[in-house]
């Protein structure tokens, strides 16, 4: 995430930044950030620990930001529970607020198809890499470099960074 970040410029968005600890972060890498999440206790509680801090109740896939506003757009297992049919929702949002040449971030569960499993609070999906990057690629992004984690008795992971392309 730390590389992701010296890569950018500009403001930054955490879009579904819970309890805001990877905004704080981002902050902490010298970026302008600011973040967005749906829950207003994740919100008001972002808010108590990072008050030097900007954080609003909404919609990521609204979020407001002027078109070509943003140096990036970090989205840390918030598109997991888009259901795949809608993913271009989210991922147009983010390509209209990202400026050409900006950056994104997506961490998500992984797996070898998109498939749905119990999470939490509602429906989670898994993606694969490549299914993933096609929805990216689909939504005006470059597919940068791509990561998975695979741990025993753990759920696989991945990370995706992508650059906007020129439009």
């Amino acid at each position: 995430m730390r590389s992701w970040a010296s890569t950018l410029t500009g403001p930054v968005l955490d879009a579904g930044c819970g309890p805001g600890q990877w905004t704080g972060f981002l902050a902490q890498c010298g970026l302008t950030v600011s973040g967005i999440d749906l829950v207003p206790e994740f919100v008001e509680l972002a808010r108590s620990r990072y008050p030097e801090l900007s954080f609003d109740i909404g919609r990521f896939e609204e979020s407001g930001a002027a078109t070509g506003s943003l140096g990036g757009v970090m989205s840390w297992y918030t598109l997991i529970h888009h259901d795949p049919p809608d993913m271009g929702t989210p991922l147009a949002e983010f390509a209209r607020v990202i400026r050409p040449g900006g950056g994104l971030l997506v961490g998500f569960f992984e797996g070898p198809a998109v498939e749905p499993f119990d999470h939490a609070v509602t429906t989670a999906y898994r993606w694969s890499v490549d299914e993933l990057g096609k929805e990216l690629a689909a939504a005006g992004f470059e597919l940068i470099e791509a990561h998975t984690r695979r741990a025993s008795g753990h759920r696989p992971h991945g990370a995706i960074t992508a650059r906007r392309r020129a439009v």
